[in-house]
């Protein structure tokens, strides 16, 4: 069975690239556009990894990934913050994030820190 991606983000142009990129690599992808209800999107979902934007509308990428990793069920899920914001790398240690990625990103880092986050998974 194909490893899951969810990406949640607010800008249609980021979920089709990433998305299309996933996609070849051999991922599920499935996509939001707000982290209203992100609990039950994953529970829903059952994702390997969790791409979350920072300015996401809905309580926000910050406290969305905080949410998911209060919650016994989804705690183990790693979370790539990406966020074009200069300070990605406190953000994400904030949201207490496992991973981040800083927008714009080229397609090989993307490729790269999701396989890492899956890898990270399974070995834990």
């Amino acid at each position: 069975m194909n490893k899951r991606v969810l990406i949640l983000d607010d800008d249609p142009d980021i979920l089709q690239i990433c998305s299309i990129v996933l996609k070849k690599k051999g991922f599920d992808v499935s996509t939001l556009n707000t982290s209203s209800q992100v609990i039950e999107q994953v529970r829903s979902y059952h994702p390997d990894v969790i791409l979350m934007d920072n300015w996401i509308p809905g309580p926000g990428g910050i406290e969305a990934t905080r949410m998911l990793k209060l919650a016994p069920e989804t705690h183990d899920i790693p979370v790539i913050f990406f966020s074009a914001n200069s300070n990605v790398t406190q953000l994400a240690r904030e949201a207490q994030a496992d991973f981040f990625l800083q927008k714009p990103f080229d397609i090989t880092e993307l490729e790269a820190i999701v396989q890492m986050a899956i890898n990270q998974k399974v070995s834990a």
